[in-house]
């Protein structure tokens, strides 16, 4: 089912009686989420991507746009008639019911022609149970069963009702780090399974980037970049984008660009075609470093990591926006610890250059 959001805002009233400003949460929204695919909406805390999400819910009403599902002008429906399954954040499980009764339950308050025969409610039940692979925990209550198990029950309750649209409200926040991972490989076969399109809203960029055809990176309730995650990540539009993805975070320098030279400080590191004398910021991604003792790029060399495969070299600058400089290498290169300072050469596909004023990115040839 094709999702189609067009010029959605979203303005709650002033909390401050005195100012009487208006807090616009979601701005002129614009976005085709196509048919079967897992979309991210992805952000920091009141980036506005939850509130899209109840928006396409139905459980907040728009202050102006359309949502349409495939043909269907869903914007004035209410929520049971969307046709939704909303996995939340907390679960919402009832602790009285067992798994199977918490997963029928939505079959049960089917009326009219919805109405399912008591074997089609079980049958389907258990479909959805041993979908998400909990078909042995039917008998079970919530209290018994780990957050994991709890999630997927969640999940297999929303997804009984045979939904046109799946979506996720941060549904791995509430899990350790070995479980988000399993979880999150279990959303993705899942929905590849169903073929069900669904919009999954997480604060997580790896959790973003890991499972979703696309993302939709929000800031202050405005799209900042929509694409495939490897692509936004590679190509970010803003500098906002670009410190948004990536673990550990891409390196800022303060920089500039004169005579077609980037220079970082004092040191020209790259050549430049196509771009005006200004200063710039310059983002290099930890993965962008080469040591080299004839590089042209010095940093101060503070420690070196050794993480396995890779080794983590922290270093400072002057010219650093940030106040440590990760470089990721391969840990079978040898850096002299004792050694004040470290020489990089720098990969012209991870450096990226934004205007120092907009932050907006630069296009231009990096040689």
């Amino acid at each position: 089912m094709e999702v189609v959001l067009q010029n959605v805002t979203k303005i709650f009233p002033s909390r401050d009686k005195k100012s009487g400003q208006e807090v616009v949460a979601v701005n002129n929204f614009d976005f085709t989420i196509p048919d079967g695919k897992l979309v991210g909406l992805l952000g920091p805390s009141g980036c506005g991507k939850s509130t899209t999400l109840y928006m396409i819910s139905g459980l907040q009403k728009l202050s102006s746009g359309k949502i349409f599902f495939g043909e269907d002008d869903v914007t004035e429906l209410s929520p049971e008639n969307r046709g939704v399954g909303l996995v939340f954040q907390n679960y919402a499980l009832y602790p009285h019911m067992t798994v199977r009764q918490n997963i029928m339950f939505p079959l049960q308050n089917f009326k009219g022609k919805d109405k399912l025969s008591k074997e089609e409610i079980l049958k389907r039940t258990e479909e959805a149970a041993k979908l998400v692979q909990i078909d042995e925990l039917l008998d079970r209550k919530p209290s018994e069963l780990s957050g994991g198990q709890q999630q997927r029950v969640a999940i297999a309750r929303a997804l009984v009702k045979l939904p046109r649209i799946l979506l996720l409200d941060e549904p791995l926040s509430n899990l350790d780090a070995r479980l988000r991972l399993q979880t999150r490989e279990e959303i993705r076969r899942i929905q590849r399974e169903t073929k069900i399109t669904t919009i999954f809203v997480t604060h997580d960029q790896e959790e973003a980037m890991s499972i979703s055809d696309m993302i939709v990176v929000m800031k202050l309730g405005v799209i900042q970049q929509i694409g495939a995650p490897q692509d936004v990540y590679d190509s970010p539009a803003n500098l906002f984008v670009a410190k948004f993805l990536g673990t550990p975070p891409i390196n800022v320098f303060n920089g500039k660009i004169s005579g077609g030279k980037l220079y970082i400080g004092e040191e020209a590191v790259l050549d430049v075609v196509g771009a005006e004398d200004q200063n710039v910021y310059v983002g290099v991604r930890p993965e962008g470093f080469i040591v080299d003792n004839n590089g042209p790029l010095t940093l101060n060399l503070s420690s070196v990591e050794v993480m396995g495969r890779d080794a983590s070299i922290v270093s400072t600058s002057d010219a650093s926006a940030n106040p440590t400089i990760r470089s990721i290498i391969d840990s079978d290169i040898k850096v002299d610890k004792d050694a004040k300072t470290v020489k990089f050469s720098l990969k012209k596909n991870k450096v990226f250059l934004f205007k120092a004023d907009t932050e907006e990115r630069i296009y231009c040839e990096v040689k």
